[in-house]
């Protein structure tokens, strides 16, 4: 039987390893719990930076994605996770996808400067510090097999297809199942149940 929630925070409380804030992520993100029991572990994600849950959430994304049939070359080809404008989240990101694979495949992150290209790019994650570019950034990935995820609260009124959100101090998501349609891309409906909200329904 699997440990409940509250039986890994004391664990963890015990251990004050950072692994375990990481492992309270996973379990608060996606393991299915009464309200009663998921309340301590929502508590004690206060210690864990917010750049450290959106980089799993990231890592979980990628088993939630349909991509068109021709994206990879073959079987084993990576899954790259592009990231522009937030350094932590993709050293931590880095860290977090670390000896593991989604189907066989590995996942790779690539961090992106101004005028990188987006070839080979499959998640794309547009840090807050590029506020100022986003339509220019989604534009260039308009049309394109790439999921574009952001952190802004105009972000999917420029496209974006997945928007992360601070909800009462904890880190949650928006979707745009249609949008991601326009780029040949489908959603889980299983990710977007866990969604805060909805924009519009891939038809």
């Amino acid at each position: 039987m699997s440990a409940q929630p509250s039986t890994v925070v004391r664990i963890c409380r015990r251990r004050m390893a950072k692994p375990c804030g990481l492992l309270l992520v996973w379990l608060l993100l996606f393991m299915p719990c009464q309200p009663s029991q998921c309340e301590p572990t929502v508590a004690a994600l206060s210690n864990v930076a917010e750049f450290q849950v959106k980089a799993v959430y990231l890592y979980k994304f990628v088993g939630y994605i349909e991509w068109p049939q021709n994206t990879f070359s073959s079987p084993d080809s990576p899954i790259t996770i592009g990231i522009r404008g937030a350094d932590s989240m993709a050293n931590e990101l880095t860290r977090v996808v670390a000896a593991h694979a989604d189907n066989g495949r590995a996942i790779v992150v690539r961090k992106l400067g101004n005028g990188d290209s987006l070839s080979g790019i499959n998640i794309l994650f547009i840090g807050n510090d590029q506020r100022e570019t986003y339509a220019e950034i989604l534009a260039a990935a308009k049309g394109l097999p790439i999921l574009t995820v952001t952190e802004n609260e105009d972000a999917l009124s420029h496209g974006s297809m997945i928007n992360f959100v601070l909800v009462d101090g904890h880190v949650r998501f928006e979707a745009a199942p249609k949008t991601a349609k326009l780029s040949n891309l489908s959603i889980s409906a299983r990710l977007l149940a866990a969604a805060y909200r909805i924009i519009g329904e891939a038809s």
